[in-house]
């Protein structure tokens, strides 16, 4: 009794400063989409087509170097989790379908934040044993040399993505798999932790080899279904439709509230579902072998189109489309619902394979953040084995028990992390700008763009990947 009132106790402190630094994050983020919206003269919009060309551009290397296909899909694997089917079910039930389209905007803002670190991230990598390796820790220190200020992030990204976020991704295949299979949390727990040591142990080479055949294939399965239940409802589709933009700007909703509430929570189902400005993907980008850093910026910008305008976008379908969304459940819970309701006690089975996919890829995407920051702190390899080691404890830990403070502990990492990433590219975002421009003005004279460190004379030193 101690032991749940004490867990109760710190959960409800936690909350107390995670739930108005919520909103502050929001307006951060959303602000600083803004912006960056703006310097790119939307980026994100204007260069799609070559956001598609870019991710299956033949870029073969020698050696062990990851594509930028690779890069992509171990950040896909951390975006895309249970949040994209328990979270958007969330978005509906408390802010109604409005939040959808709310979420479609924040998705197209957002973008540019993920174009900007990821750039950034490139811009500033370092040579690593087998790969690149980058991101905030490395862009803070090599740009603003503050040394102090990348620890603090190094420390948050690890305890939040290597560590108690992987005890809640491994709760959630354990329970799903227990409710649809009956398999035992024992059972589950042993083989999750099992496969996860297997694969994180071959470090980020096994890592970006697996996400790349998994991530595409949960990603195409989930698409499939979301058309065939379209298809099967296609006469509901305007009706949908209608919800979706009336909820979101309908007089009756903004008489009674209901229009802030879709705003902000289609906002927060957004911005926190594909990670844009959090400072996660970014260690992800880096690690890709490109010829102009703008590339990888533009495939991870690609990466929150993925995440919340497809996948999201598709569990919204899915429960709006059934008609049982406003049934009183919310999470997985509706979810399952949803689709039963559509494809029958089969779709219960393909909720858990698609939940253990989802999280699953999410476990070892987080690992890997988690590994290029501790590598950033300490290259010792007892300090490397004992993370590992970390890591796996807590998948099986997570697989066991409740996990209601690991929840709270992840927003406030997540809330410390992503605070010390956007006073970062808010500082040295006009680098990321002017390569875009390098880009832009290579493309228009027909070259395929390279960037050399010379380009931005006042970083050159500081670039060393980017030889002449």
């Amino acid at each position: 009794m101690i032991t749940c009132d004490l867990n109760k106790t710190i959960v409800d402190a936690l909350g107390k400063f995670n739930d108005p630094m919520g909103y502050v994050l929001l307006a951060a983020l959303a602000l600083c989409s803004l912006w960056y919206t703006l310097r790119t003269h939307g980026a994100q919009f204007r260069l799609f087509p070559e956001m598609c060309r870019l991710l299956f551009e033949s870029n073969k290397k020698e050696g062990k170097q990851i594509s930028s296909f690779q890069a992509f899909a171990v950040s896909i694997a951390s975006r895309v989790g249970t949040g994209n089917l328990a979270g958007v079910a969330t978005a509906i039930y408390l802010g109604g379908p409005g939040a959808v389209f709310w979420m479609w905007v924040m998705a197209l803002l957002g973008s540019a934040n993920a174009f900007v670190e990821s750039t950034l991230a490139q811009l500033f990598k370092i040579k690593g044993k087998d790969s690149f390796i980058g991101g905030p820790a490395y862009y803070i220190t090599k740009g603003l040399h503050k040394k102090w200020f990348a620890y603090i992030f190094a420390l948050a990204i690890i305890a939040d993505f290597g560590l108690t976020n992987n005890m809640v991704q491994s709760n959630t295949i354990s329970i799903a798999f227990n409710s649809a299979f009956g398999i035992t949390t024992n059972w589950m727990a042993i083989g999750l932790t099992a496969l996860t040591l297997l694969i994180i142990f071959g470090g980020i080479q096994r890592i970006a080899k697996v996400s790349s055949v998994i991530v595409p294939v949960m990603a195409i399965a989930y698409l499939i279904l979301a058309i065939y239940v379209i298809a099967t409802n296609f006469q509901s589709i305007p009706k949908v439709l209608d919800m979706i933009f009336t909820n979101a700007f309908g007089f009756n909703q903004f008489m009674g509230g209901g229009v802030g509430t879709a705003v902000v929570i289609g906002f927060k189902r957004g911005l926190f579902s594909n990670e844009a400005g959090e400072g996660s993907a970014p260690n992800a980008a880096a690690t890709a072998d490109v010829s102009h850093p703008v590339k990888q910026g533009l495939i991870q910008a690609l990466g929150v189109y993925t995440d919340t305008l497809l996948v999201c976008s598709c569990t919204a379908f899915i429960i709006l489309c059934s008609g049982v969304f406003n049934n009183g459940q919310t999470g997985i819970e509706l979810t399952q619902t949803a689709l039963t309701s559509e494809i029958g006690p089969i779709g219960a089975t393909f909720i858990a394979i698609t939940i253990f996919l989802f999280a699953f890829t999410s476990v070892i995407g987080n690992y890997y953040y988690g590994e290029s920051n501790l590598y950033f702190m300490s290259q010792k390899k007892s300090t490397m084995f004992t993370y590992r080691i970390a890591v796996g404890a807590l998948v099986l830990i997570g697989a066991l028990v409740k996990v209601d403070l690991a929840w709270a502990f992840v927003d406030v990492f997540m809330a410390i992390m992503t605070i010390c990433n956007l006073i970062a590219i808010m500082l040295l975002g006009k680098y990321a700008v002017k390569a875009l421009r390098d880009y832009d003005k290579q493309r228009k004279a027909g070259k395929n763009p390279e960037y050399h460190k010379s380009t931005i004379p006042e970083i050159a030193n500081e670039t060393e990947c980017w030889e002449e």
